[in-house]
C-alpha cells in the first residue's frame, strides 16, 4: 500500500511523500549471534521476520554478512571469559549502536557477543530475547542463566529446562 502524502497537523497540508505505508510501519529488530550454531539458529528464526520487521544483523565473523545480503549487517568483537577484558570497549560500541539503530526488539541465540547487545538493549529500554541454543541439554548456558535476570523473554529448546521466567515454544530445528 503506498500513501501519497501525509497530513501535518500543524501545517494542516498534506505533504507529498515519497515512502510507502510498509517503510513507515515496520518495527525494526537486530537479530545478534556468534558464528557457528549460534549463528545458524538465529537464521532460522530471523531470515523468515525479515517480511514483517526491517531487520538489522550483527555477527563475529565479516563472512556471516554473505549470508544475510541485502540486510544491514554489523561486526562485533568475538570474547569469553577468558578474555573478558574484552567487554568494556565491545559493550560501549554495542551501545553506540543501538542508540543509532533505534531498534524495537533485540534478539540473540548467544553467545557472550549476544547478551552484551541484550544487557545493552535493557539499559536502553529495548524488548530483549534470549534464545539458549539447543545444544545445552542439561541446564541453560552461563549466558542463558545470565540474561534470565533481565531479558523481556528467556527461551530453552528442551522443555523439560522451561520453567519460572524460562518459557519453551519447541526448537528451531524442528522436531
Amino acid at each position: 500500500m503506498h500513501l501519497p502524502f501525509v497530513f501535518s497537523k500543524k501545517s494542516a497540508i498534506f505533504v507529498r511523500c515519497k515512502y510507502t505505508y510498509d517503510d513507515v510501519m515496520k518495527k525494526k529488530v537486530i537479530a545478534v549471534a556468534s558464528i557457528g550454531g549460534h549463528w545458524v539458529q538465529l537464521l532460522r528464526i530471523a531470515r523468515p521476520m525479515e517480511e514483517r520487521f526491517d531487520m538489522v544483523y550483527v555477527s563475529t565473523h565479516p563472512k556471516c554478512a554473505t549470508m544475510v545480503e541485502g540486510q544491514k549487517f554489523y561486526q562485533t568483537a568475538d570474547f569469553s571469559r577468558s578474555d573478558a577484558w574484552r567487554l568494556i570497549p565491545s559493550f560501549l560500541k554495542t551501545v553506540k549502536m543501538i542508540r543509532r539503530e533505534r531498534p524495537d526488539a533485540i534478539i540473540t541465540t548467544g553467545a557472550a557477543p549476544g547478551l552484551i547487545y541484550l544487557l545493552a538493549g535493557w539499559l536502553l529500554r529495548k524488548k530483549t530475547i534470549w534464545i539458549d541454543s539447543i545444544a545445552n541439554v542439561e541446564h541453560l548456558s552461563l549466558s542463558g542463566r545470565i540474561a534470565s535476570k533481565f531479558a523481556s523473554r528467556t527461551y530453552t529448546q528442551w522443555e523439560d529446562l522451561a520453567g519460572g521466567k524460562i518459557f519453551y515454544s519447541g526448537t528451531i530445528l524442528g522436531n
